[in-house]
């Protein structure tokens, strides 16, 4: 035997020597992997290590179509020491935890209106916020008038459940005053109106074309110099871009018409009737790449931000079809939104820095 195949020989005893030593101690070594990963993972604030600015982290970019790597539509504003969710789809509250923000923290939560996919996620985050921060007080729920309808369901729902936590944990760590959300409805009177203005920060509320959903709104917000529009679900709105006129980031709903309509044909070819008729229905309330891309261009933004995708983009590799043209009627930067994104817009300065927190 030569003395290459000798060395050969023993590098592999080595190699299954050591796979048998791992296997044996395996649940020591998970064990001890996990007790790493939770000290780390417990102490995270990813809110405290931001700088004074505007700050918008995409907690959900996903649509109702299943998309394990995308929870519900939801969006979580930061503005110095203030935090506003807008939209709490499946999944966002969740998906907040993960990227080491704590629910326990905002300080509202803005619906741009009832659709199911907007506000099936609120359950999880009115607990985790009466839970996370043992807070004494309930989540205000701000939203078009209807929005005392939605909350006091979802109060109603959690009721039971809320006995069983203090009972279980104690008032000190749960108290009951703070369970639950509260409704803080506005009343659209005309195209935009202010909803908030406090510590330097305003939000706008303006109305967006969702028919036959009404109301339906998005949000501005302004902080300190620097500013940002949410879209909610809409066509393409010209009072969205006279409303958004000059942000830094616009973060447009976005639906491939195209690509839908071979959903709705696969559908219908497999005799899933009631299912093409929904994927032909969505096709005309929701606005376009490409016509998202049209209007940051009208409104001078400086960076559009695609969420709330239809249909669902499991891979990176769908984005150039999902896109289209729309790269071309925009001048400034197209970012399809994933899960995890965060964009900060420093005080005094025009930057956009960008990160990922899971």
């Amino acid at each position: 035997m030569t003395s290459f195949k000798r060395i050969g020989l023993a590098a592999l005893a080595l190699v299954l020597i050591g796979a048998g030593a791992a296997y044996a101690f395996q649940a020591r070594i998970g064990t001890w992997l996990f007790e790493r990963g939770t000290a780390q993972r417990m102490v995270v604030d990813n809110v405290a290590a931001l700088g004074d600015g505007l700050h918008i982290g995409l907690c959900g970019t996903g649509s109702p179509m299943p998309n394990l790597d995308r929870a519900g539509p939801c969006n979580v504003v930061i503005a110095g020491k203030q935090m506003y969710v807008v939209d709490i789809g499946e999944g966002g509250g969740e998906t907040l935890n993960v990227m080491g923000i704590s629910p326990g923290k905002v300080s509202g939560l803005l619906l741009t209106h009832f659709h199911s996919d907007h506000i099936d996620g609120l359950g999880p985050l009115m607990l985790f916020h009466w839970t996370r921060g043992s807070s004494t007080a309930p989540l205000p729920v701000y939203g078009p008038k209807g929005v005392e309808a939605i909350v006091a369901g979802f109060n109603a729902a959690y009721a039971t459940d809320n006995t069983y936590r203090i009972a279980h944990h104690g008032p000190k760590v749960v108290p009951p005053s703070g369970a639950g959300g509260i409704a803080r409805p506005f009343d659209m009177a005309g195209p935009a109106m202010t909803v908030l203005e406090r510590d330097g920060l305003k939000i706008t509320a303006f109305t967006v074309n969702h028919d036959p959903i009404k109301p339906a709104v998005g949000y501005r917000f302004d902080y300190k110099g620097r500013s940002l529009c949410i879209s909610g679900d809409t066509k393409k709105s010209s009072n969205l871009e006279a409303v958004c006129t000059g942000v830094d980031i616009l973060v447009h709903e976005a639906l491939n018409p195209a690509l839908v309509q071979k959903m709705e044909a696969a559908a219908a070819a497999n005799g899933q009737a009631g299912a093409a008729k929904i994927l032909h229905d969505i096709q005309d309330y929701h606005t376009a790449p490409w016509e998202a891309a049209e209007s940051a261009q009208n409104a001078r933004t400086g960076m559009l931000v695609l969420s709330h995708l239809v249909p669902p983009l499991p891979s990176r590799w769908l984005y150039a079809a999902f896109l289209g043209d729309a790269e071309s009627r925009f001048s400034g930067q197209i970012v399809v939104g994933e899960d995890g994104m965060m964009f900060s817009l420093p005080a005094g300065s025009k930057t956009i820095n960008r990160a990922r927190l899971m």
